[in-house]
Parts: structure tokens; sequence; C-alpha cells
């Protein structure tokens, strides 16, 4: 069972911040050998939901309002740790993004911009693709949207 905790930029500890950045990184660079630009200076408008597990980090997103990213709210930087996927933590923090954005931005539509290999597992979110495929950062993407 994951501890979910949401917090904005400023009210991370350093730890925290460390944490998550290694995490991201450890996914999205190593994991699946892609250099880009992750430290993109948009984490302190972002709204942070860390999943802890005995104290450590396994899995993380970062929400933005209407207008801060796309014209709809967003989630992205969804990653969970390689060695606890097996435990479908990635619907536990996606639903407590979902969740989140409703509470603190009182709006129900979520635009994401989704590695396609995944769209199955944002279907069953209730997200839906929106548009043609597109390659970002070299891995094909595809714009998803849940209305509720």
């Amino acid at each position: 069972m994951l501890n979910i905790v949401i917090k904005p930029f400023n009210e991370l500890s350093i730890l925290e911040l460390y944490n998550l950045l290694q995490l991201r990184s450890e996914v999205f660079v190593v994991e699946q050998d892609c250099v880009y630009q992750d430290i993109d200076g948009k984490d302190q408008n972002a709204l942070h939901v860390i999943g802890y597990k005995n104290d450590r980090i396994v899995a993380y997103t970062r929400l933005f309002k209407p207008g801060d990213y796309f014209k709809a709210s967003s989630i992205g930087r969804v990653v969970v740790a390689k060695n606890q996927r097996q435990f479908k933590y990635g619907y536990d923090i996606m639903e407590a993004s979902i969740k989140a954005i409703k509470t603190h931005f009182n709006v129900t539509e979520i635009k994401i911009s989704a590695q396609c290999y995944l769209k199955n597992f944002y279907n069953n979110l209730e997200f839906f693709e929106i548009g043609e495929e597109y390659l970002e950062d070299g891995i094909p993407h595809i714009a998803m949207l849940y209305k509720k």
C-alpha cells in the first residue's frame, strides 16, 4: 500500500526533491535510454504527488492547473520504480492525481502526453486518445484526454 503525499514545490524537502528527481532520472533517462532535459523549469509551478512505500519514493506524478502546461489541467512525469510495478502502483498514483486535480484545481478535464505503449493503462483510467501519434524525445507519444 502506498502512502501518498501531495505538495507544492516550495513545501518539498531537499531530500524529497533529490529522491523524486533520482527516480525520474532512473526511469526516464537510464531505463528508457533517453537523453532529455528532465529538469525543465516547470516543477516550480507543479503540484507534486509522491507515493511512498516504507519511507521510500516509489511512485510520482506532477500536476498542472489549466493553462500552466496545456489549456486543460495536466498530469506528467508519471513514474513507478521498476521493482515496484508488479504492485500496480501506477493506478494508485494516477487515481490520487486525478482526485487531486479535482480537489485542488476544481476541474475535471485532464490532458496528458502519454507514451504510446501505455495507452491501455491510461484507457483503463478513462483517458482516451486525441489526435495522431508523435515523437517526443525520440519516443512515440499520443495526447490523451480525461473528462468526467
